[in-house]
């Protein structure tokens, strides 16, 4: 009897023993899911936050475009301006050395708005020369034109000589720089003009007529200084011949480009 219930004890003892190494493998599966739970939240948290950093990153990366192009655009007008007054301070150094026997000269101006005339050197160069006609409109210089030849003469006084100064040793600023003129249209006084630096206004006409050599119309209106009321923006450009007479007179002749018959426009400059 004892052997039989021993015999049996151990059998189940060793089924016992079968039973728990069986579980044993079934404990393990849970935890091992579990890490891998674990580790698909920590890949999702990342990922997540590589999003977001993304995200910041392409918001700062907007904002800082749109700063960096409004910089760009303040520098370019910043330049804008400094080429400008660079251009007219070497105008001035360099304006008598610079000008030769022939220039091109443009005459702009809105219909009912004042005259502007300008002569370069070249198409690109800054002005030698620019007045306005503060008097005169575009639109009766343009009728006066079509009638037949025009004569245009800016006349300034000269300054008073210092005592014990003799007229040959005296210092004149040179004649295209004087301030102000009496302006005449055909021996008819038409007010006065005034000596003007190129602005920006100036700037875009002699720019849009960069490539005419020789030609006459209407600009594009932009609507720039509101002169859109005064009517259309005319130009006429043309070669003019340069004739000095003196330290004290010049004389710009129009130069027809089929070289036949004699100047339709010719300006004089006369310091009297």
């Amino acid at each position: 009897a004892t052997a039989p219930s021993g015999g049996g004890g151990s059998g189940s003892f060793t089924w016992l023993l079968k039973k728990r190494s069986s579980k044993a493998p079934q404990r393990s599966g849970p935890s091992g899911q579990e890490a891998e739970d674990e580790g698909d939240e920590e890949e999702a948290g990342a990922a997540a936050l590589s999003t977001a950093q993304s995200s910041s990153t392409d918001e700062q990366s907007s904002s800082s475009s749109s700063s960096s192009s409004s910089s760009r655009k303040k520098r370019a007008d910043a330049l804008a301006r400094l080429r400008s007054v660079f251009l007219a301070a070497i105008t001035h150094r360099r304006r008598r050395r610079q000008l030769g026997s022939c220039v091109t000269g443009t005459i702009f101006g809105r219909r009912r708005g004042r005259v502007h005339v300008a002569l370069q050197t070249d198409p690109r160069s800054a002005p030698v020369l620019l007045v306005e006609m503060a008097a005169y409109s575009t639109g009766a210089l343009v009728r006066e034109m079509s009638s037949g030849l025009v004569r245009l003469a800016l006349e300034c006084e000269k300054p008073p000589l210092n005592a014990g100064t003799s007229a040959a040793r005296e210092k004149r600023r040179p004649l295209l720089e004087e301030p102000t003129w009496r302006a005449y249209c055909n021996g008819l006084k038409c007010g006065y003009a005034v000596h003007r630096e190129c602005g920006a206004d100036e700037w875009r006409v002699l720019g849009a007529v960069e490539q005419v050599s020789v030609g006459a119309g209407v600009l594009p209106d932009d609507g720039a200084a509101g002169g859109a009321g005064e009517g259309d923006l005319m130009y006429m450009r043309a070669k003019f011949e340069r004739v000095v007479g003196s330290r004290d007179s010049e004389a710009f002749y129009m130069m027809n480009p089929d070289g036949s018959g004699g100047p339709e426009l010719s300006i004089y400059l006369l310091r009297v």
